[in-house]
């Protein structure tokens, strides 16, 4: 069973995830937009069951961002984790990730690319 391990900037919130991961994609919504600061996330999901907290800071703070999901955040260092939604699964940032982990974890879709800037297919224009 593939485990991936990462955590916050400042090491305080660590985690372990085991398991395939699901849907890995990248958002451009509105709600992931103000979370980050970015006007694009990467995410990947795991099965609440199988995401374990292991840093000195336990589990993430949570923000209720919206009617069926909270972000997680440390609330040392600020950094975001993920999404804890009211589903089975927890969708975690690709950038939390350790490196030894990222290169497997790749997104496969992009959700809400009408939110997206104009400019942004230009850039990745090959």
């Amino acid at each position: 069973m593939p485990t991936f391990h990462g955590g916050c900037l400042c090491g305080r919130i660590r985690f372990r995830a085991s398991g395939t991961p699901r849907f890995p994609h990248t958002c451009s919504c509105h709600l992931c937009q103000r979370h980050s600061g970015s006007l694009t996330l990467c995410w990947v999901e795991f099965d609440k069951m199988a995401v374990h907290w292991t840093g000195e800071g336990g589990a993430p703070s949570l923000y209720r961002s919206s009617e069926h999901s909270s972000r997680g955040f440390c609330p040392v260092c600020g950094s975001s984790i993920g999404a804890i939604d009211d589903a089975p699964t927890v969708a975690l940032l690709l950038g939390s990730f350790d490196r030894k982990s990222a290169p497997t974890l790749r997104p496969q879709s992009h959700s809400f690319t009408p939110s997206r800037p104009r400019w942004w297919g230009a850039i990745l224009a090959p």
